[in-house]
């Protein structure tokens, strides 16, 4: 068994857990009163600049504990004051110590789009996300068949959110493209090994055709890959750990920003 089928395992029985705990009726009703979601597309599709989202990561299965973060809104508005485009939220608890509580914080506190990251295999996480406040839902194309793909593409949609649909490989570009994404994230973390290559970035986004916006996560250490995912394509970055961790996260985002707006960037973006 791989991790991802191990962090897979445990997110169905959690769910089942919330499903017995919240009837989807109830949801829905949450959800029902919600403010209409952001659309994160203008900042993210932005030619001048590659945007920076800014995740609240309290753990990794590759690392463990990263960060204790007992106010994740707090974390979030330096985020935000820094200059990210966008706030992920990691709700998965057992391997990522994160909670729904987190992700509803957080929207409270930020007036940018927030992203619901968790391992979402069914429509009912669709309806927590809006419920608790996300514009966001990443799904990951390894996770799921192309069926469930592509109802899960379709759902969050119609809910008014954006989905941000994860691949590692050319064949699940194909397969993100055939279920209608319109933001593709190209993950350079094996999440079967949880090693990390850089290198996977460019050799799988050159399959994704223009007019897909497309993010580079995991691997970024500091603003000179920030500048690399920029000059082989990258729309967006998502930053976890480094800004986690750092002691002044405001200006650890606004350094990463700094960077992926340099003027050396526009003759090569555009």
């Amino acid at each position: 068994m791989t991790v991802l089928d191990e962090i897979l395992a445990g997110v169905r029985e959690d769910l089942a857990a919330r499903q017995a705990r919240t009837p989807l009726e109830l949801l829905k009703e949450r959800a029902a009163r919600q403010p209409r979601a952001l659309d994160p597309m203008p900042a993210l599709a932005d030619s001048d600049a590659i945007s920076v989202i800014a995740e609240v990561k309290r753990q990794s299965p590759s690392k463990g504990r990263l960060a204790e973060i007992p106010d994740p809104a707090a974390l979030a508005t330096e985020y935000e004051a820094g200059g990210a485009a966008v706030i992920s939220v990691l709700t998965e608890g057992r391997r990522f110590g994160g909670s729904l509580e987190d992700l509803k914080a957080v929207r409270a506190a930020v007036e940018i789009p927030v992203l619901r990251k968790d391992f979402i295999v069914t429509s009912y996480q669709l309806w927590e996300a809006r419920a608790y406040g996300a514009d966001l839902v990443l799904l990951m194309v390894n996770a799921l068949d192309d069926n469930a793909l592509v109802s899960l593409v379709e759902r969050t949609v119609s809910l008014g959110m954006t989905p941000l649909v994860e691949a590692h490989t050319k064949s699940e570009v194909a397969r993100a493209l055939r279920a209608g994404a319109k933001l593709i994230g190209v993950n350079t973390r094996n999440m079967r090994t949880l090693s990390v290559d850089r290198s996977t970035y460019e050799r799988v986004a050159a399959a994704i055709p223009p007019g897909i916006v497309k993010v580079a996560e995991s691997g970024v250490r500091g603003s000179h890959d920030v500048l690399e995912f920029a000059r082989v394509g990258a729309d967006a970055v998502l930053v976890g750990e480094v800004l986690a961790t750092s002691p002044d996260p405001r200006h650890a985002v606004a350094e990463f920003v700094s960077a992926a707006s340099h003027p050396s960037l526009r003759a090569v973006r555009q």
